[in-house]
């Protein structure tokens, strides 16, 4: 059984920095493609990075591009995702998904697993 946890998020001020963490276990192999999302409260849920299975592609979502990063550790099958300039903007709870040959993609459909998410909380 495929299981994904997610670690990191709290309250951070407007201006600062997070890395969230999220560790996967019941994975029968390595090809599977990753990505994180978001859910502000009254909104939809919506992309924010992904990489694909091989590690070769990254996406990052236009409203954090140059403020986040995605990355994988191969060995520790965990992806991070890194928050830097964080505004109130980004309050929300995160979650990371798993797609198996996976692009990276941010379309939510072609997840298979998802975590229970993180929450993230930006103060002004």
């Amino acid at each position: 059984q495929v299981q994904l946890v997610e670690s990191g998020g709290g309250v951070v001020q407007a201006g600062g920095s997070l890395r969230l963490s999220c560790v996967s276990s019941g994975l029968t192999a390595p090809n599977y493609g990753w990505g994180w999302f978001r859910q502000a409260p009254g909104k939809q849920r919506e992309f924010v990075a992904g990489v694909s299975w091989a590690g070769d592609r990254t996406f990052i979502a236009d409203s954090v591009k140059g403020r986040f990063a995605i990355m994988r550790d191969w060995e520790k099958d965990t992806v991070y995702l890194r928050m830097n300039s964080l505004k109130t903007e980004d309050t929300a709870v995160y979650y990371c998904a798993v797609e198996l040959w996976g692009s990276g993609s941010a379309r939510e459909s072609e997840y298979d697993h998802w975590g229970q998410g993180t929450q993230v909380t930006v103060s002004s």
